[in-house]
């Protein structure tokens, strides 16, 4: 039935059957009511077939006239109609006195066609139907154009945000490829090119408009921290708080890399000593909590966002990639780590991934 629907041509040819078998029973029962012969159940059955075999050229009349202005559109839909509408109450007229009167004619051939009016307005609602469900059929293409048209802008800003990967790390991570094998730590140096390969595999090949698994995420984490552990070696101190359970939710690939490239940038990297990253995933009710936290100089925040654009694209990215997902289903917020530091918190709905056991 869906295969039917979708296709107009098939829906066409389904409604306009249903339409005038309905307006055959509706007769039929109109007969019983009136007491008439059984002879007039053929004239019944012939109207039907003659209203659906004379309204089939309305379709195409009408199909070449569609895009004409209302006032022509008007004229020549009411001037086709009353055309119809006689041809059809002639041969009504005629099967009836030929079947049920058994040939009785009258002797004014105006009686032919005596009951127009009512054929009139039969055939008027034809049409109003006709336009419609073309003008329905015409707004849900419109939309769906629409629709299709603003999911592909999505997609093209989702994959722009999430492609716009730091190039400092990248440069960074090959300069200090570089300066491993110059001091002949070609097994650190191997290792490292082996992490760098891992982790833009997964950034190229995750498609940014699919949501992936949490534990997936968390890896590529791993990775990106593991390259910059090699650069800042003590320095820096990772610590991860996963809930169980939270794995397998669903969240955006990468969403969490800006935050971390931030947390690298302003709380180790400008720090003698380094700093501390901290990663917290958690369920809240029906959300998933996701934090970045850092024990780095901090920020000046006002209302959960940075006071100044101090913080980079990394944030606004981010906060432009939920919005494109979630509408405004979400939150990103910024707040004072204590003792010092800054803490990026993210919520967004909780969905988790089935398994292929669920599916089946």
């Amino acid at each position: 039935m869906k295969h039917i629907f979708e296709d107009r041509n098939r829906q066409f040819w389904l409604l306009h059957t249903l339409g005038w078998l309905g307006f055959a029973i509706v007769n039929y029962l109109n007969s019983l009511v009136l007491e008439t012969r059984d002879a007039y159940v053929i004239v019944v059955v012939l109207d039907a077939y003659i209203g659906w075999l004379i309204t089939i050229p309305l379709r195409y009349a009408y199909q070449r006239i569609w895009h004409w202005s209302p006032w022509k559109l008007a004229s020549t839909v009411l001037l086709v109609t009353t055309l119809i509408a006689a041809i059809w109450t002639a041969v009504h007229n005629f099967n009836y006195w030929e079947i049920y009167k058994h040939g009785g004619r009258p002797q004014d051939w105006l009686k032919y066609v005596r009951d127009t009016p009512f054929a009139f307005y039969v055939m008027l609602s034809w049409s109003g139907l006709y336009f419609g469900i073309k003008y329905y059929q015409t707004l849900q293409q419109e939309k769906q154009k629409s629709l299709t048209a603003t999911n592909k802008a999505h997609e093209a800003q989702l994959k722009m945000l999430r492609y716009q990967l730091n190039p400092h790390f990248l440069f960074n991570t090959l300069n200090a490829i570089s300066t491993l094998v110059l001091i002949n730590e070609t097994d650190t140096a191997n290792k490292m090119v082996t992490r760098l390969s891992d982790f833009l595999r997964y950034s190229l090949y995750k498609d940014p408009i699919n949501k992936v698994a949490l534990e997936q995420e968390i890896y590529a984490a791993r990775l990106y921290l593991e390259i910059e552990r090699v650069r800042f070696s003590e320095r820096l101190s990772i610590v991860f708080d996963i809930e169980p359970g939270t794995e397998k939710a669903l969240v955006p690939s990468l969403i969490l890399q800006p935050l971390i490239e931030n947390a690298i940038k302003y709380a180790v990297a400008s720090q003698i000593n380094g700093g501390e990253i901290a990663i917290t995933a958690k369920k809240f009710g029906h959300d998933l909590l996701l934090e970045v936290a850092d024990n780095g100089p901090g920020m000046s925040i006002t209302n959960g966002l940075p006071k100044s654009n101090d913080s980079g694209v990394g944030l606004v990215n981010t906060k432009e990639r939920l919005a494109a997902l979630y509408d405004n289903d979400f939150a990103l917020v910024l707040t004072h780590n204590q003792p010092r530091g800054l803490k990026v918190n993210i919520r967004i709905p909780l969905q988790l991934e089935q398994t292929e056991q669920e599916h089946a």
